[in-house]
């Protein structure tokens, strides 16, 4: 599986990183809105993890472009603030699979992403049969 984290908080992105290559999760880090966007145009992603509240550049453009270039990469967005808290995540961004908070367990974030980039995995495949 692969992800994307796009987190300006390096220490907390190396925390998720760390406990989602222990579930054999190829990580890619992007600090900024604008590495995420290139590198979402260059690799292939099953789940991208995006900090509702970038340093630089917006998380929904991030995953406006992400549903664009790559419709079956599931998203799943973090936060420390109250923005969005009521659920209307949801109807801004069409890829996005789960909302949680920023303090959220790293075991437990890992499994929500293991979890929503495995399911984007088995769509794929799903669709490559009915294809053939």
């Amino acid at each position: 599986m692969r992800a994307l984290i796009v987190e300006s908080n390096l220490e907390l992105a190396g925390i998720w990183t760390g406990h989602l290559e222990r579930m054999n999760t190829t990580v890619i880090r992007a600090e900024t809105g604008d590495h995420a966007i290139d590198l979402i145009q260059d690799r292939r992603f099953d789940v991208i993890v995006i900090d509702l509240i970038l340093r630089q550049g917006s998380a929904l453009v991030v995953a406006d472009l992400a549903q664009f270039h790559q419709p079956d990469a599931n998203v799943v967005f973090v936060t420390d603030t109250g923005f969005f808290s009521d659920g209307s995540i949801f109807r801004y961004s069409a890829n996005a699979r789960a909302f949680v908070e920023s303090r959220t367990p790293p075991d437990d974030l890992a499994a929500i992403v293991h979890h929503y980039g495995t399911s984007s995995r088995a769509d794929v495949e799903r669709q490559v049969c009915f294809q053939d």
